[in-house]
């Protein structure tokens, strides 16, 4: 299937490993014009070398890199001096710590909602205008399947990617974006095979007082599809929503969890 976005220039955050490498891989591959963010530069080398040396990419796909952190204005400022305009936005950025509620302060919620909310936010109003005036945009957050099942140890991601899943829900339906071919959706992805996830098997473990593979294993034994999904799969998600074949999909949470969520919606 050809998903009509080559040629397209596409900014990924938090794109030098796991799902935002996934994210940018797919997008390389489908012809469009990548440009990477992440703050650690010799990762996103790594990421930017692996993406040109990809046989399946079209030799024509520009792979771009800003190293710079994006929840900060410097950092978004770099990305908008490399290029002023972009047609796909991935947005991204390191999940909060897991913990108990009780050890954090005020500056542990704002630094949470800076990132995972507020981020967003910005990079949505830095783009959207352009994006409807060309009759063309996508934007695909990569939030957390946290926000239908809360974990208790993660409640700085639940209540930050909370709060941009319910913005998004009003911005994505006003009629100037979804009338102009510009959507906004969130991926919502379960247990993935990241250091994310390895970071909070280690958090429950440590919690808990169990192995990490005992901690591991009882993931495992909620997932009905009894694996942990691979970057590559949620990436090939993301190019499908930001593909001309998904214009009348936005404001949506899609959810790609390997069948664990055992709700109706």
């Amino acid at each position: 299937m050809d998903l009509g976005i080559a040629g397209k220039w596409a900014l990924v955050c938090g794109a030098s490993k796991g799902l935002g490498f996934g994210c940018a891989q797919a997008l390389s591959r489908e012809g469009a014009n990548v440009v990477l963010v992440a703050r650690g530069a010799p990762a996103l080398q790594q990421a930017v070398d692996r993406l040109q040396a990809d046989p399946a990419r079209p030799k024509d796909a520009q792979v771009l890199q800003v190293a710079a952190d994006i929840t900060t204005a410097e950092g978004r400022a770099a990305v908008f001096a490399l290029r002023a305009d972009y047609d796909i936005v991935v947005t991204n950025a390191g999940g909060p710590p897991p913990g108990d509620f009780r050890d954090w302060d005020r500056e542990a919620w704002i630094q949470a909602v800076d990132a995972n909310m507020l981020t967003p936010i910005e990079l949505i109003k830095a783009t959207v205008d352009g994006m409807a005036a060309r009759g063309f945009g996508r934007i695909v957050n990569i939030t957390s399947a946290a926000v239908k099942a809360p974990i208790d140890i993660l409640g700085l991601s639940n209540g930050a990617r909370s709060g941009l899943t319910g913005f998004v829900a009003g911005v994505a339906r006003t009629r100037k974006l979804a009338a102009a071919n510009v959507t906004i959706n969130n991926l919502l992805p379960g247990a993935f095979d990241t250091d994310r996830l390895r970071g909070t098997m280690e958090g429950s473990a440590k919690k808990s007082g169990q192995p990490v593979e005992a901690v591991a294993q009882a993931r495992l034994n909620a997932i009905p599809s009894q694996r942990f999904g691979t970057p590559e799969e949620f990436g090939a998600t993301c190019a499908f929503l930001c593909s001309r074949h998904a214009s009348y999909i936005t404001g949506q949470n899609v959810l790609i969890d390997g069948g664990a969520y055992p709700g109706t919606h």
